[in-house]
């Protein structure tokens, strides 16, 4: 849940974002927008920053001679934009992230391509050692502009659940 607001004060309101625990439910689908449109300096920034070396993500003229004709946009980068667009909806009361599988990268994006994402969510429990917590999983999939997949994967998150997150402690200013 997006976009709602909490009274901190006398006439005084905090717009507070995502979900708690309670909120989710078992095949709910969440569409993350908007969408990222990933420029040539996302793409460049993004490979140069985590030391890739491969010519296929900032050399136009190697990628040119390859079977995708052009460069390719850094697979960690679809994958981070991935998490990030879905961030808002899955895990902005999370305490912690407690890990991604089953990663896969199905189809080339390349620059100029939009990418869009949706979590569905796929089970819930509640934390056996944090009684004002539970864990959720999600498939998170990637679409381009076409609605080509161009990668997916399941996270789990320990989501706190309702006046256990750091935004219900009154004296949070955030």
């Amino acid at each position: 849940m997006s976009g709602e607001m909490k009274q901190v004060g006398e006439r005084r309101w905090r717009e507070t974002f995502g979900r708690y625990y309670e909120d989710f439910v078992v095949g709910d689908v969440y569409e993350h927008r908007p969408g990222r449109t990933i420029t040539e300096t996302d793409n460049t920034w993004f490979t140069l920053l985590t030391m890739n070396t491969h010519p296929m993500h900032f050399d136009a003229e190697y990628a040119k001679h390859s079977e995708f004709g052009q460069r390719l946009v850094c697979s960690p980068l679809t994958v981070s934009l991935m998490i990030g667009m879905s961030v808002t909806d899955i895990s902005q009361k999370a305490i912690a992230n407690l890990g991604w599988t089953d990663i896969a990268l199905t189809a080339p994006l390349f620059i100029g391509d939009t990418l869009y994402a949706e979590s569905e969510v796929l089970e819930k429990r509640e934390s056996k050692s944090r009684p004002g917590a539970g864990l959720v999983t999600v498939k998170t999939i990637g679409k381009k502009q076409d609605d080509t997949v161009v990668a997916t994967f399941v996270r789990t998150a320990l989501i706190a659940k309702r006046g256990h997150s750091i935004e219900d402690k009154p004296e949070a200013r955030y």
